[in-house]
């Protein structure tokens, strides 16, 4: 049993970027299990259950729980994000491991934009604006910084002054500049990548808000009551989503097809056809994608098989036979 602490401890979001790739590469290979979902609303947020594999020797599976409920951080000084991750091999269907998904998602989610940004954002990006800036827009941060080390400025938005005062002080360590805009859409049109991390249930951003040029990693939207992306600026933008079916039904894709804006034909790609070389990345500057991620759950067996080899290495979590 791996606790949020070992996770964090045992895993880094350089790692978790590289096992992430490969994982959207083997989904392009076609050497991953079919991934599923299913939710279950619950009064104040929800329920979620991803689960995916990876085939071969060991093959692995993985399951992961997570409750979404937005207001527990103001209300109750919980994470908006709780829940387990189950690791299983696929000869015996053995459980290897149980683990805190908590610090998983985080890492996993920032892994998959700056796989993203890897091949959409421009390598001279300078500017990089976070609107959401709690566990999740630090993560991205650092694992933007790393695929785009160009990166010397984050603009940031927050509702939450405490979440901004925390936020800006772990950035400033890193050696970037902060600066604290009091608007999405001004932070978005200052910078050449943007993260939106937020349980917004209304779009944070509209036309015109993103520069030529510019790339958005859209996160938040894992449910379809969740939107942070107009439609219009949807459709008038490259679009590449982490799993093109699952963002049909509640990422911002949902909306903008909803609206009439887009049809599932109008999507550029799925990201691991572009990891895979199998549809075109950034091909001129002027460019403006949005990468939709709704959370795949073969992000979260690469990183759960990550932190479960570090574990078993490092002798880290508490070893316990669950089924004898």
């Amino acid at each position: 049993m791996l606790s949020r602490e070992d996770v964090a401890r045992l895993v880094t979001i350089e790692e978790c970027i590289r096992v992430v790739e490969d994982a959207f590469r083997r989904e392009a290979e076609g050497t991953t299990l079919p991934a599923a979902v299913l939710s279950v609303p619950a009064a104040g947020g929800g329920f979620h259950v991803k689960a995916a594999g990876l085939k071969g020797r060991p093959g692995w599976f993985a399951a992961k729980v997570n409750a979404n409920f937005p207001s527990n951080p103001a209300r109750h000084r919980r994470p908006t994000i709780q829940g387990l991750v189950v690791l299983c091999e696929t000869e015996l269907g053995y459980p290897l491991a149980v683990m805190d998904s908590t610090e998983i998602t985080a890492l996993r989610t920032a892994a998959a934009s700056a796989v993203a940004a890897r091949h959409l954002c421009r390598p001279d990006a300078e500017v990089l604006a976070v609107i959401g800036c709690g566990r999740q827009g630090l993560r991205h941060v650092r694992a933007l910084a790393h695929v785009r080390p160009s990166l010397r400025r984050v603009l940031a938005v927050d509702s939450d002054h405490r979440r901004l005062d925390a936020f800006t002080a772990d950035v400033q360590r890193s050696g970037l500049a902060v600066e604290i805009v009091p608007e999405a859409g001004l932070a978005a049109r200052r910078a050449d990548a943007v993260v939106t991390c937020t349980p917004s249930p209304r779009p944070l951003l509209g036309p015109g808000d993103l520069a030529p040029g510019a790339f958005l990693a859209a996160v938040g939207a894992d449910s379809p009551g969740k939107q942070e992306v107009d439609p219009v600026l949807m459709a008038s933008a490259r679009v590449v989503v982490d799993v093109l079916a699952q963002c049909a039904v509640m990422g911002d894709l949902h909306h903008a097809i909803a609206a009439g804006g887009m049809r599932e034909g109008d999507v550029h790609a799925e990201l691991a056809d572009v990891v895979a070389g199998r549809r075109a990345g950034r091909r001129s500057p002027d460019e403006v994608f949005i990468f939709d991620s709704t959370g795949t759950a073969l992000e979260d067996v690469a990183a759960a098989v990550l932190a479960y080899e570090k574990a078993m290495a490092a002798g880290a979590g508490v070893r316990i036979d669950l089924v004898g």
